[in-house]
């Protein structure tokens, strides 16, 4: 983790980002009180793939049955 102050951030700010968006983690301090955090905008999550447990996970047909009357009291 690369922690700065904000004088030093203000100095080395292009390489504070070049840091942060080949994934460093840099935090900015006000003196010795950490208070931002610099992250890339563009963090793209990945996509998700519909049917990607297709045939690893296997839902019972006793899942869609309704629940016995003690364990719906239960809930309640």
């Amino acid at each position: 983790m690369t922690r700065v102050t904000i004088h030093v951030a203000k100095t080395t700010l292009s390489r504070l980002i070049e840091k942060a968006v080949a994934g460093g983690d840099v935090v900015i301090a006000r003196g010795s009180e950490p208070v931002v955090r610099l992250v890339p905008v563009d963090q793209r999550r990945p996509r998700r793939r519909f049917g990607a447990l297709k045939g690893v996970v296997v839902v019972p047909g006793s899942f869609f049955e309704p629940l016995p009357k003690r364990e719906l009291d239960a809930w309640k």
